[in-house]
């Protein structure tokens, strides 16, 4: 997963109700509207924004106007949450959620001892903190924290049955505990409050089990909770997959999904899935904000393929992406033509490289986050080794001779590349697998055992494949000892593709028993 816009614990710890939609305290007096606002808060996580503004007229009457304020603004910051380095809707976001505090603070001011008042105030300021952070308005961002602190406090004060204000002030204890001192400082600066991380995470399950329309938003902010404070991503992952269940078109939780197998389970094969099934989807019309999703789930299956050394078939999903010439996300055309040109020079193609480069700084944006200009200037002063690239190519090739059974053109091309570059251990295992098709296996171990060494230079599945190649070769060979090693070695090494993992536990109960 990309970093989350709130690049500080500083931010995050001011940050008391992040984004949260207005939920509806369970107390002895019923919420006016609860239905309408629920129907409404969940067109917006399922990311169907072109009717909450249908939902909310039907749920404003019933619903105070300035819970439907609110709502309005939760809508717009979501799909800010879709793509959220534009800055399109920075203005009209703005403007709706400055509507929002101004409304929900005059309904204090007119009704200071009304509980639901207080709650909706401090869920406008809310929309708004989580922006600020975004923008890096840190300052800005610190106060309205305090503010959501005192509204939500004030609520509960009020009326301690509001199950959901608990997540919000929960949210604040906990990130005003595992700021960095350089952000406590600041916070002494800003006379807020300190924090109790383990009070403050149990005040959010708590809202999270107990609250009336939480539980989703909960869930969103939990899981960066789990993924960078607690260190639990197994359960970040499960609360992200729990939203995609409840929300499947919403297209932002199994995006996450796939960033963050990549980025911390370092699983590219499982990204590589989960981006595939966010390409289906948004092809089928199944999640929303089809071509924003589709340029999305593209260049991360291209990002993938490249790990995997299948560069051709990376450069065919970043064609793909040109030829839609998206304007959303933001940046994502100058950075599919840079990984182009990446792509043609990995594959020695020096002159469409070019092509690509100049492309990509002819339509680079400002700002440019991912500094697409500087990128193209160096990658047009340096050209890579063309011996390698030439090797990188042969390699390619060969594979794709033995996808097709076609062993003997195979083993040529192999060859051809190990004698441009040796030391490759992609073409290695690739040709340790061509050996096996031959029945070599004596063959087919030397090189599988050239890759395992070569290990710091192997993508991890291919290293995972090759011990586990290797293993069943040793197992033929009456190695069995050693086999059970590199079993063991496959169904524990980091970044394995689960396939591969699963395989050699198979085979290690086999053996073992």
């Amino acid at each position: 997963m990309k970093s989350p816009p709130w690049r500080s614990a500083l931010l995050l710890s001011v940050v008391a109700f992040l984004g949260a939609a207005p939920a509806v305290p369970r107390s002895t007096r019923p919420i006016r509207g609860i239905e309408g606002l629920a129907r409404a808060y969940d067109f917006i996580l399922e990311a169907r924004f072109d009717q909450v503004d249908a939902e909310l007229r039907r749920a404003c009457g019933p619903a105070p106007p300035e819970a439907c304020d609110v709502l309005d603004a939760t809508a717009l910051w979501w799909r800010i949450l879709l793509d959220p380095e534009s800055h399109a809707l920075d203005e009209e976001f703005s403007a709706t959620v400055e509507r929002a505090i101004e409304s929900t603070e005059t309904w204090t001011e007119r009704a200071p001892d009304d509980a639901e008042a207080w709650f909706y105030n401090g869920g406008a300021y809310a929309a708004r903190v989580q922006w600020r952070v975004l923008r890096n308005e840190k300052i800005s961002a610190a106060r309205d924290g305090k503010n959501i602190k005192a509204a939500l406090e004030r609520a509960i004060e009020l009326d301690p049955t509001i199950e959901d204000a608990y997540f919000g002030v929960g949210m604040y204890k906990y990130y005003a505990d595992v700021a960095p001192a350089a952000a406590k400082v600041l916070r002494f600066l800003l006379l807020l409050p300190g924090g109790d991380r383990k009070e403050g995470l149990e005040q959010m399950l708590r809202a999270r089990s107990r609250g009336r329309l939480l539980q989703g938003e909960a869930d969103y902010q939990l899981h960066v909770i789990y993924l960078w404070y607690e260190r639990q991503t197994p359960r970040a992952l499960q609360l992200l997959q729990s939203l995609h269940e409840r929300y499947p078109a919403n297209p932002l939780f199994i995006a996450q999904t796939a960033e963050i197998q990549d980025l911390y389970q370092h699983d590219v094969t499982a990204s590589l899935a989960t981006w595939r099934t966010l390409l289906a989807a948004a092809r089928e019309q199944r999640a929303n904000a089809p071509v924003l999703s589709e340029v999305q789930a593209r260049l991360g299956i291209a990002k993938q393929l490249e790990v995997l050394h299948q560069t051709d078939d990376a450069i065919e999903m970043l064609q793909a992406v040109i030829a839609l010439r998206p304007s959303a996300p933001y940046g994502s055309l100058p950075l599919a033509y840079l990984r182009l040109g990446e792509a043609y020079d990995r594959m020695g193609e020096r002159a469409p490289a070019i092509e690509a480069y100049r492309a990509a700084a002819g339509v680079a944006l400002s700002p440019d986050p991912h500094q697409i200009r500087a990128k193209t200037a160096e990658r047009l002063r340096r050209a890579p080794d063309p011996r390698h690239a030439e090797a990188y190519r042969l390699s390619l090739e060969g594979w794709r001779r033995f996808e097709h059974n076609d062993l003997p053109s195979a083993a040529g091309l192999l060859q051809a590349s190990l004698a441009l570059n040796g030391s490759e251990p992609v073409a290695r295992y690739r040709f340790g697998r061509v050996q096996q098709g031959r029945k070599d296996d004596a063959a087919a171990l030397a090189q599988f055992e050239h890759a395992i060494r070569a290990a710091r230079n192997c993508p991890p599945p291919i290293l995972g494949n090759a011990y586990l190649e290797a293993a069943r070769v040793l197992e033929r060979l009456g190695r069995r000892p050693q086999a059970i090693s590199y079993y063991r070695t496959a169904t524990t090494l980091f970044g394995a593709a689960s396939d591969t993992r699963a395989a050699a536990n198979r085979a290690l109960t086999r053996l073992e028993r």
